[in-house]
């Protein structure tokens, strides 16, 4: 092998090299920053790490929001028609917020109570995010619940 054929070789091994390297820090970089979606029966089942952040999926139960007057502590339960698991907020909610509508909540497990950082809720009557409607449907056919067809357009 001759010296240029021998420097191409180490250039050419360096440049995989950084690649594969640069590839692995963005691949870190986005795991850390998934944020995957689990229902309140999943969180009780212990399917998710305590000190994960995660997106917590399902629908605001009716009569368990309370807010203190003068505050934006809120305090609401979340179901997925198996379990419900009690959600604490600081921040402002969404316009589209109200008791029994879905929700997507992003933040982490705090003493049995989840701690949101980001609360979404249905932009109208007919939407549910795609993975609460997933889960909700699961829960639908395990308890026999009906479920009514979409409207098309």
């Amino acid at each position: 092998m001759t010296p240029v054929q021998r420097r191409r070789l180490v250039w050419v091994l360096l440049a995989l090299l950084a690649s594969g390297l640069a590839t692995a820090l963005v691949a870190m970089a986005l795991e850390r920053n998934i944020a995957y979606l689990y229902t309140p029966s999943e969180v009780l089942r212990g399917d998710v790490d305590a000190q994960t952040r995660f997106r917590l999926g399902g629908m605001v139960v009716k009569g368990s929001f309370n807010r203190p007057l003068g505050s934006l502590e809120a305090h609401f339960k979340v179901t997925d028609g198996d379990a419900q698991l009690p959600v604490s907020t600081s921040r402002i909610l969404p316009d589209m917020f109200a008791e029994g509508t879905a929700v997507v909540a992003s933040g982490r497990l705090q003493d049995g109570t989840f701690v949101a950082d980001e609360v979404l809720a249905k932009h109208d009557e007919k939407y549910v995010p795609k993975e609460v409607a997933d889960k909700m449907g699961q829960a639908h056919r395990k308890h026999d619940v009906p479920v009514t067809a979409p409207e098309v357009r």
